[in-house]
């Protein structure tokens, strides 16, 4: 065997310089940073373990990772350094990337199984497990190591003594305080056992190394606190910080419970195109990709609400399909411009039939993953038990703004009130409404203006679960009118925690309102359209600043194949859409979509 190359030394930072943690860095700087902090605890582990000293286990004296804490040693120093010893490990006739390990169990059975093993106690009369996961840790004390194994399902201590591992291959203990580096993916066999110390442990006989890492960890005092890397670098997010894999599990949860759920009510799952000749279903603008062998442009979807009505009118009586969405606009911490919703429709039912599902929906999803309807959600208690608040747009507008939406006779009378009550809010919250004033001055009806109220004023106020009824046609050209109230449609959208959550209609099935509809929303966009490009032409002239992207205009088409399927005829129908990633992070407590979404479109 060779000779190992001499390892580097590790600088140790001291007090001072660890104060460069608090200060903002740039991602370069703040990459290398970790790097480096973990590459230390790698090289020091190695270079302390071949000197004999000494540590203890979990509940011990501090190791000697933790005591060697920073480094000035580069990832590149350290990936070359892991590199020479694959190639020493392959020199002794072994494989550092193995092929498969036959686990008996995870460490969360372990943990389980023997929950009564005395502290001091061998397992006895139990066959030897078999385990695997990532050194987490590791610790080198003469004949003794200890090291911290973490599988999918948590941690556990591995027992690691000469005399055992020496009996199964000549020099064993000595190979592992050569080649074993935080990170590595390692296969163990042995015993169970309690230390004195009470920790529960694999006695190893065998340890394989599975898969050699060759770059080191985050510290793991210090972390990713990086936000961008973190999701810019999931997978290693996922190693180092607590909780991250856990969202995603109950990610996974909330959509499982609501597929069992759906099909309990023998609701069919279907699946439905992503790309589309016409976008539809929604005021969003599209992307748009080129398809070689049909030398045409097609959009990725923006919803899947036309082609589910389509099912409808084939016979399908309920439908449902959980896809992705892609609609290319901005970025922020509600929005990802790919997103993953849920529309469902059910063949003779309503709006008020649709309200009772998706308050079904949401309670078995807390229920699933939180164990209670009553849910924190940043820093209050969300209240999901009781029935939901449902009350129209015009009374919510009346209740925050002091106006009744419903009593002006003229769109001059509407925005001057809405005017005044606008500023009124805005000197009494403290802030600013110039977007929702310019807004509304350029509103062309009395709902647009209620809307826009709405939105300025009230959004933010729903925190527990609301259902807001009734929204002016203006603005919901797909669905039915109202059955009882002129200018309004039956329409509801839920908030929770100040945020839309989901829109749901009595859908309209009248193919000659609904043509006159999309045609008036068509005619609509492109004078939008027009405007802004006269606007972006002015302020070009004028040398000022050009509008952002989402402002430019973009094409609408009316898509004539759907009015053709209504044509034919839909039965009554209710629909509803949902976000579940809103509904994953209303459930996991995050502020973000970027937590709930594993890889998120970053810059």
């Amino acid at each position: 065997m060779q000779a190992l190359r001499p390892l580097p030394s590790c600088a140790v930072l001291r007090g001072a310089n660890l104060m460069l943690s608090r200060k903002p860095l740039r991602l370069t700087t703040r990459v290398n940073y970790l790097r480096q902090q973990a590459a230390c605890s790698s090289i020091s582990a190695d270079k302390t373990a071949q000197s004999g000293s000494r540590t203890s286990d979990q509940h011990g004296q501090k190791s000697n990772e933790g005591s060697n804490a920073a480094s000035t040693s580069s990832a590149e120093d350290i990936r070359a350094l892991r590199l020479d010893k694959v190639q020493q490990i392959r020199d002794m006739g072994k494989e550092p990337y193995a092929y498969k390990f036959d686990k008996t169990h995870t460490v969360a059975q372990l943990h389980k199984e023997h929950c009564d093993l005395p502290a001091g106690q061998l397992a006895e009369g139990s066959a030897p497990v078999q385990v695997a996961g990532r050194v987490r840790a590791r610790r080198f004390m003469g004949k003794l190591a200890f090291a911290t194994l973490a599988d999918d399902s948590g941690e556990i201590q591995l027992y690691l003594e000469r005399t055992a591992l020496n009996e199964a291959a000549p020099d064993s203990f000595k190979h592992l305080k050569a080649f074993l580096d935080i990170g590595d993916i390692v296969g163990v066999t042995g015993p169970m056992k309690r230390t004195d110390k009470g920790e529960l442990s694999v006695a190893a006989q065998d340890l394989q190394i599975l898969t050699k890492s060759l770059l080191p960890l985050p510290d793991k005092y210090y972390g990713l606190s990086d936000v961008e890397l973190r999701h810019r670098q999931r997978y290693l997010d996922m190693i180092v910080t607590e909780g991250v894999r856990d969202t995603f599990r109950k990610r996974s949860k909330v959509m499982s419970t609501i597929r069992h759920m759906l099909e309990q009510q023998d609701f069919l799952e279907v699946e439905t195109p992503v790309l589309e000749s016409t976008a539809g279903g929604a005021d969003a603008r599209p992307f748009v990709t080129y398809h070689n062998s049909l030398s045409r442009n097609f959009t990725l979807r923006i919803a899947t609400e036309l082609h589910l009505k389509r099912l409808i009118v084939g016979g399908f009586e309920k439908v449902f399909e959980i896809g992705r969405i892609f609609r290319n606009e901005g970025i922020s911490a509600r929005h990802n411009p790919e997103f993953t919703s849920i529309e469902l429709y059910q063949a003779y039912a309503d709006y008020n039939d649709m309200m009772n599902i998706t308050e079904d929906i949401i309670r078995q999803a807390a229920q699933a993953v939180c164990g209670t309807q009553q849910i924190p959600y940043q820093g209050q208690t969300l209240d999901l038990e009781q029935p939901f608040r449902r009350a129209t747009m015009h009374e919510l507008v009346q209740e925050v703004l002091g106006e009744d939406f419903s009593s002006f006779q003229s769109l001059e009378e509407a925005q001057s009130a809405a005017a005044q009550a606008l500023e009124r809010h805005a000197a009494d919250q403290d802030g600013s409404k110039s977007s929702s004033l310019r807004n509304i001055q350029s509103a062309a009806s009395i709902g647009q203006i209620l809307a826009e109220c709405f939105e300025a004023a009230v959004e933010s106020t729903l925190q527990q679960p609301t259902f807001v009824l009734d929204f002016p046609v203006e603005i919901s050209p797909l669905a039915k009118p109202h059955r009882t109230k002129a200018g309004l449609v039956e329409r509801f959208e839920l908030y929770i925690a100040g945020r839309e959550l989901a829109n749901s209609f009595s859908e309209l099935t009248d193919p000659v309102e609904q043509r006159r509809r999309l045609e008036a929303q068509v005619v609509a966009h492109h004078l939008a359209g027009e405007a802004a490009s006269e606007a972006q032409a002015q302020a070009l002239t004028n040398g000022s600043q050009s509008q952002q992207p989402d402002d430019t205009p973009h094409e609408i088409a009316l898509d004539d194949d759907f009015i053709t399927a209504l044509e034919y005829g839909m039965p009554p129908t209710g629909g509803m859409g949902m976000g579940l990633d809103r509904l994953v992070m209303l459930l996991t407590d995050h502020s973000s979509i970027r937590e709930v979404i594993a890889f998120p479109l970053l810059k």
